[in-house]
């Protein structure tokens, strides 16, 4: 399988820095509380001292969601929304192990972090503009088309995965207590985010082989290497 993003978006979102994870074999019946505790008290001291708009890292996404021709707090990227219900409820509901380790990676990084059961993919996904005929499953199993020249990640099949680039995941590929194959997408857009993505990929492939015993396929993409397989 593979992950890429298209020549258009490189060259339009010079700034862009992602990070890519792939697992085989994960599973629901680990417990992760005291793993996440000390990156929710990171997002907890950095709301302490300011809103998580004021984050360099949500503001570099708001840039770029106005590039995208979008209302910044109309559509907000994954990890702002997560930070602002984390502000206002002092917690997140447990969905699944992996899933509460990513978002609590988010939050103390700022950084929308996409977690997708792979085994749903069609042999791999690009991240580009759409053409408007793709097919995006909500959560809830309705049908939807992404607009044309929305951002969305695709696959082989034209099943949109994710909606408004770091908006929203699609739920056709949501992490479900079966799941066992994963790619994990981690993308910045600020200034240093490429000392930011490296430290965040580190940190999360130590934590799910301390939690899992087993150890992820990594790497760091550029436009001179933008394909990732796995």
């Amino acid at each position: 399988m593979y992950f890429q993003h298209s020549p258009d978006l490189w060259r339009d979102f010079p700034e862009l820095t992602p990070g890519v994870l792939a697992i085989h074999g994960i599973t629901n019946d680990v417990t992760v509380d005291a793993r996440i505790g000390p990156y929710h008290a990171i997002a907890r001291d950095r709301l302490a001292a300011s809103t998580e708009a004021e984050f360099p890292e949500i503001q570099a996404w708001r840039r770029t969601f106005s590039k995208m021709g979008l209302k910044p707090t109309g559509y907000r990227c994954a990890s702002e929304a997560l930070l602002r219900r984390f502000r206002k409820e002092g917690s997140l509901p447990r969905i699944h192990p992996l899933i509460d380790l990513c978002n609590a990676f988010s939050l103390a990084y700022a950084t929308p972090i996409a977690v997708i059961d792979s085994a749903q993919v069609r042999d791999g996904i690009e991240v580009r503009y759409a053409d408007g005929s793709e097919r995006y499953q909500t959560f809830a199993g309705e049908l939807e088309h992404p607009d044309p020249r929305e951002v969305i990640f695709v696959d082989a099949a034209g099943q949109a995965h994710a909606r408004r680039w770091t908006n929203r995941q699609s739920g056709a590929s949501a992490v479900r207590d079966t799941t066992s194959d994963v790619l994990i997408v981690a993308e910045a857009m600020h200034a240093t985010g490429n000392e930011d993505i490296p430290r965040l990929m580190a940190a999360l492939a130590g934590e799910i082989e301390a939690i899992w015993s087993m150890r992820p396929h990594t790497a760091l993409l550029r436009p001179s290497a933008p394909l990732f397989t796995f």
